[in-house]
């Protein structure tokens, strides 16, 4: 018997298993594919990356924790929480939503990372989360840490290649490796926004100043 369609919710966005993940729903289409989906507590959809070329075939299922309000007009603000990884085999277009027939893995290796690829994934992440500011601090106890690490990394195309890593250990050194020069392309970033309306030697313009 043929696995059923999973509900596909595309966004820009990368989720991953077990971080939380806030929704605010206000298409049409999509109060109708919410609306199945609350009906039956516990029901996953899946959370897809959507680009200018289309979805990405690798996502994460998700499901609703809690509603946290109804709007008059049918829009839904909702928290949700991710499941499980997913590739789509098919898609299918006969609803107004997209639904696809998916694949479900996990990691291909149930070892446990080393602790110095743990303890170097950690003190990167403490860096970024200390110039940045977080608002999802990772469960350091889950045995997929490095999907709490990178739930807090915006960079969409390096959280879609974490997604589909099917070791543990590959993903600390991936996020290791990627932390530092990220960092610092952020804080150039700053640094230049910072001084962008003064002149190179840190003076405010003559113009602006009268």
């Amino acid at each position: 018997m043929p696995s059923p369609l999973l509900p596909l919710f595309p966004l820009q966005a990368v989720l991953f298993p077990r971080t939380p993940m806030p929704l605010h729903i206000f298409e049409e289409r999509y109060r109708e594919m919410f609306g199945e989906i609350l009906a039956e507590k516990g029901n996953e959809f899946g959370i897809v990356l959507a680009t200018t070329k289309g979805i990405a075939n690798l996502g994460c299922t998700a499901i609703v924790d809690r509603v946290i309000e109804r709007y008059e007009d049918g829009r839904l603000d909702i928290s949700t929480a991710g499941r499980r990884r997913f590739e789509i085999q098919s898609v299918d277009e006969e609803r107004p939503f997209l639904r696809g027939r998916v694949e479900f893995f996990d990691d291909e290796e149930d070892s446990v990372a080393p602790d110095d690829d743990v303890e170097r994934a950690t003190e990167v992440w403490k860096e970024l989360s200390q110039f940045t500011g977080v608002e999802h601090e990772p469960r350091w106890t889950d045995p997929q840490v490095s999907f709490q690490i990178a739930a807090s990394i915006p960079d969409l195309e390096f959280r879609q290649s974490l997604l589909g890593i099917r070791s543990e250990t590959r993903r600390l050194k991936h996020i290791a490796e990627f932390l530092p020069a990220y960092l610092q392309k952020q804080k150039y970033t700053q640094h230049i926004q910072k001084v962008a309306p003064r002149n190179g030697h840190g003076k405010r313009r003559v113009e602006e100043q009268e």
